[in-house]
């Protein structure tokens, strides 16, 4: 199993409850029908939550500005993840993915990468 972790910073013109609504409600399901072409067997939002605990738990660490949540989807494989993304439905749906997050997501501040999990409990 191979993950790809999004962290989101919405765009600074969307409200937070407006970018937590549209991701839930409106990209979530689009994404979602897309796994059969992008070939991700799970997909996991973790939405942000601004509640004192958390702002005194990330002071307590010197930790930077806090995302507005992590998307994480799910690949069987690197070689999976990219035979889909490699045939055209693959390229559109991602392309169509990429345009539907730039009405909420701020690109230039939110780091993607592929990881790899490693349970330890």
């Amino acid at each position: 199993m191979v993950k790809l972790v999004f962290c989101l910073h919405r765009r600074s013109d969307v409200g937070e409850a407006e970018f937590h609504r549209y991701w839930r409600e409106v990209h979530g399901p689009l994404a979602a029908s897309f796994a059969p072409v992008l070939g991700f067997t799970r997909y996991v939002q973790v939405h942000t939550t601004s509640v004192p605990l958390s702002d005194a738990i990330a002071s307590d660490r010197g930790a930077p500005e806090h995302f507005d949540g992590v998307a994480e989807l799910w690949y069987d494989s690197v070689d999976n993840l990219l035979a889909a993304a490699l045939t055209p439905e693959g390229a559109a749906a991602a392309a169509t993915l990429r345009a539907d997050e730039a009405r909420f997501i701020d690109h230039s501040r939110s780091p993607i990468f592929l990881a790899e999990e490693h349970r330890v409990l």
